[in-house]
């Protein structure tokens, strides 16, 4: 790993720490702390969604066009101001407007950062280096909110301010982290989108839509986040003490499951899956999370005892952790190698947009996971069944390298360009 690498991971770690800090404890701040209600923290959320959906169409361009370093730099001082705001608002609205500050310096770092990391990266090496980012996002976050946990007292706002406080630091040091980064811009794999008129001219976001692959991997990815981080803390959530009758401390515990098993299981899954096709790494986390969900629907039965139940439910959580540790150094090094050249950017936000966009929905699972909970149970396991098919659909879109980079340098594919055969080949074609 490189200094410039070292130096991105790091910086993405603090900044994990200080949002852990705050992310937890934002809705009991708002609501409690500030006594403005439990609309008023709704309103809050939705903020923070609305702002990341209006800034990340704008983002791929701007990195495409001025590079990572500067929009990391920004966003991080916007961020960095919404969270010292927040901490020092008392009324909806400077809380509202301080939330969309956070929110969009939050959601337009993501594909920078990612960015950043494709070009200090190789296609050989990024499934790592992605792997590695995610670790130590869930370490920093788990840290970050055991931490602030023992700080913060609903008696004493000054808490939740020092807390807010720390997060705001924490950006403007991964700001001058990232203005020592000298940035070498790695090589992609080259022709990822197939260069023909049809393709010339036109808007990014244009060439993007027709670019079939990444449309399929859009499909997948929102599927994906909807499925599985867009119910963590709402309809599954929901269904768990409604239907389940698990409490909230069991619901801390299967939060720190899932945590806990992504940073046990990060890397001896990486070993597995670094080496095997992409598409069908996907399809597994589909399988796995069908588990889950059937597995979460027996907690829901009534069958077993209390004990039963919440041991069901916790493992639920743990096997999301293990999907988790298996999608993060597949999906984010996916979306860079289908990128042409100039265009990582626009594909990270595009990535990244799809992702919000899933968040945002999730709390539609609420209704049904607390209203008519085997229902619920029912549509999420065909969903998890339905990434395994679309995973491997995209399978079919995809190159050799594309869908497995080992391949890169290995005899089998320079036999094969000997041959006359073409690496950017469709897989099956």
């Amino acid at each position: 790993m490189g200094a410039a690498m070292r130096r991105i991971q790091a910086g993405n770690a603090l900044t994990a720490f200080g949002i852990g800090f705050t992310v937890p404890f934002l809705y009991i701040y708002v609501a409690q702390v500030r006594g403005l209600g439990s609309m008023a923290a709704t309103s809050a959320f939705v903020a923070f969604a609305v702002s990341a959906l209006v800034a990340l169409p704008l983002t791929g361009r701007v990195i495409d066009r001025r590079g990572p370093v500067p929009v990391v730099i920004g966003a991080a001082v916007a961020a960095s101001a919404g969270a010292l705001s927040l901490g020092l608002s008392t009324g909806i609205v400077p809380i509202l407007l301080s939330a969309l500050a956070l929110g969009a310096g939050q959601a337009v770092m993501q594909p920078a950062l990612a960015t950043m990391i494709v070009w200090c990266s190789t296609p050989a090496t990024r499934t790592r280096a992605f792997a590695l980012q995610f670790f130590m996002q869930n370490l920093g976050l788990g840290i970050g909110g055991l931490i602030g946990g023992q700080i913060v007292d609903e008696s004493r706002p000054a808490s939740f301010t020092l807390l807010f406080g720390i997060e705001a630091v924490m950006f403007l040091v991964l700001a001058g982290v990232i203005l020592t980064v000298r940035m070498p811009h790695a090589p992609s794999i080259k022709d990822a989108v197939p260069r023909d008129a049809s393709q010339a001219g036109g808007s990014a976001w244009k060439r993007l839509l027709e670019h079939k692959a990444m449309v399929k991997l859009l499909v997948l990815g929102f599927v994906i986040f909807f499925a599985c981080y867009g119910q963590f803390e709402s309809g599954l959530a929901a269904f768990g003490t409604e239907a389940a009758g698990i409490s909230p401390s069991t619901l801390g515990f299967a939060l720190a499951a899932n945590t806990g098993a992504i940073v046990v299981a990060q890397f001896v899954v990486l070993k597995l899956v670094e080496k095997r096709r992409r598409s069908r790494v996907i399809a597994l986390v589909g399988l796995i999370w069908t588990v889950a969900w059937i597995i979460a629907g027996f907690s829901g039965l009534g069958h077993g005892s209390a004990m039963m139940a919440a041991a069901a439910f916790i493992t639920t959580y743990a096997l999301f952790g293990i999907g988790e540790a298996m999608l993060s150094p597949t999906l984010a090094p996916l979306v860079a190698d289908l990128a042409p050249e100039g265009s990582v950017g626009q594909y990270n936000s595009a990535f990244a947009l799809v992702k919000q966009m899933a968040l945002a929905l999730g709390p539609l699972g609420v209704p049904l996971g607390a209203g008519v909970p085997m229902l619920y149970i029912g549509v999420f396991v065909a969903v998890s069944l339905g990434i395994a098919w679309l995973a491997l659909r995209l399978g079919k879109q995809l190159s050799a390298v594309q869908d497995k980079p080992s391949l890169l340098g290995s005899r089998v594919v320079a036999q094969g360009a000997k041959a006359g055969s073409e690496v950017g080949e469709p897989v099956g074609a």
